[in-house]
């Protein structure tokens, strides 16, 4: 038998073995389109945008819309694993809340795993997540989170931030780089009890090696020889640490710059929230999170600055703990699940014209604050963000000190700035722009 017959062979029987595998997988998950033979449903998915991808098939632009044909809740085919996509606020509610503990694993982030390997705090499960999630909360709140010694340390950032701003001296800057160092300094001055000038070199390495393990997530640690059964080992605190510093810092460093973005697209909404800023706080004084309860157009803004960046599409990639049956579906214990948070944030039965910035989707009649339980940029459930309090704090603080110190300019007409993002794919980035701080 020549090597050519073999290979054909061999190529069909693969052929067939994947065929009659996600057939027999399929029949009790939940519908979606057929898969392809290997490579599921892969050619179905634009990489470019793929929040737009789940909610519309883009191959030949001529197929209906996934939720709308199949529902809040249906099966993709990521190569030959199926993937359950969760659609809608109630679908995602009912996963991540509702039957919080079985939703509560993480999911399949192949380049995040090399680097993680297991450890840490967001890509790690079971046993060592709820040990590395327990002891990060319990150390931060021991650290401060939630009290006065906390919100000090970023107040202090703020400041410093305010100074390096100064600097600028009104001409045309590019944030990215300072609005990246002010969260990665709290997080030092919390684990390392110490704040760093923006100039310190072993201050901008850290932050390099963090941007790149951020961007590629792919590069192997160093391995020290261990074997204690112990998820408290040197190499284990530190890709927790790790952790922190990348989560903690790109989110919030991303989620200031496109706030300054939208400030400076919509002057009318800065004017406001300038406004509310010299009523409650005035000019000789620092913000802080007391303020923010007096301030509902300014909290409204936060809000809607979130909800509208959508800064995690699609979420970190979730998986079942056990076997279960959701909405008459069987779902197999281990299979990822992808929860949309686009459809929530983005839900115009909640939202009104939800593509559009409008701080008055979180006030009321009467202009007080209203809460929306369709508020999950940091998502739900067991799996939320755990330093959810301290990037609330870092955002109310940073962008009050700012705003109450410069007025913020264009380089170009406010109706001429672009705010769509350049990458939908795991996260939501800013288009690079410039813009001038003018001292008051």
């Amino acid at each position: 038998m020549g090597p050519v017959v073999v290979l054909v062979l061999g190529l069909s029987c693969l052929l067939l073995f994947s065929i009659w595998r996600q057939n027999s997988g399929r029949r009790k998950l939940p519908p979606g389109p057929t898969p392809f033979p290997i490579i599921g449903n892969t050619l179905q998915i634009d990489i470019k945008d793929i929040t737009k991808s789940l909610t519309k098939i883009s191959i030949f632009n001529i197929c209906p819309m996934f939720s709308k044909v199949y529902g809040p809740v249906f099966t993709l085919y990521l190569g030959m694993q199926p993937t359950v996509v969760l659609h809608g606020y109630e679908a995602v509610k009912e996963a991540l809340i509702d039957h919080g503990e079985e939703f509560s694993g993480r999911g399949r982030f192949p380049l995040a795993e090399k680097a993680n390997r297991g450890l840490g705090i967001i890509f790690s499960n079971g046993h060592t997540w709820r040990e590395m999630r327990c002891f990060s909360l319990m150390t931060l709140r021991n650290l401060g989170m939630g009290k006065r010694s906390i919100e000090e340390r970023v107040q202090e950032e703020a400041r410093c931030l305010v100074e390096e701003l100064r600097k600028t001296k009104g001409s045309p800057c590019d944030p990215t780089f300072i609005l990246g160092c002010a969260p990665c300094n709290v997080i030092c001055s919390i684990v390392f009890q110490n704040r760093f000038d923006y100039k310190d070199q072993n201050f901008l390495n850290m932050m390099k090696k963090f941007n790149d393990n951020v961007k590629i997530a792919s590069s192997p640690w160093i391995q020290e020889n261990h074997k204690e059964p112990s998820e408290f080992t040197n190499e284990g605190l530190t890709i927790l640490a790790t952790n922190l510093f990348g989560a903690e810092t790109e989110t919030t460093s991303t989620t200031l710059r496109y706030s300054l973005l939208l400030l400076l697209k919509h002057p009318q909404v800065t004017a406001k929230v300038k406004e509310e800023i010299d009523h409650v706080i005035g000019r000789h004084r620092s913000p802080c999170m007391q303020d923010r309860s007096q301030m509902p157009y300014t909290d409204a803004v936060l809000h809607e600055i979130q909800r509208y960046i959508d800064l995690v599409p699609m979420n970190v990639p979730h998986a079942v703990t056990r076997d279960i049956k959701f909405r008459d579906y069987i779902i197999p214990k281990g299979t990822t699940i992808l929860t949309s948070l686009t459809s929530v944030l983005h839900d115009p039965k909640e939202f009104p014209n939800p593509d559009k910035f409008d701080p008055g989707h979180f006030l009321d009649e009467s202009g007080n604050f209203k809460k929306s339980n369709y508020f999950m940029p940091f998502s739900a459930g067991k799996r939320i963000c755990a330093g959810e309090g301290l990037a609330r704090m870092e955002l109310f603080l940073f962008l009050t000190t700012i705003l109450q110190n410069f007025n913020l300019k264009s380089l170009v007409d406010p109706q001429d700035l672009d705010t769509t993002p350049v990458l939908n794919g795991f996260a939501s980035l800013p288009p690079a722009y410039k813009l001038c701080f003018i001292p008051v």
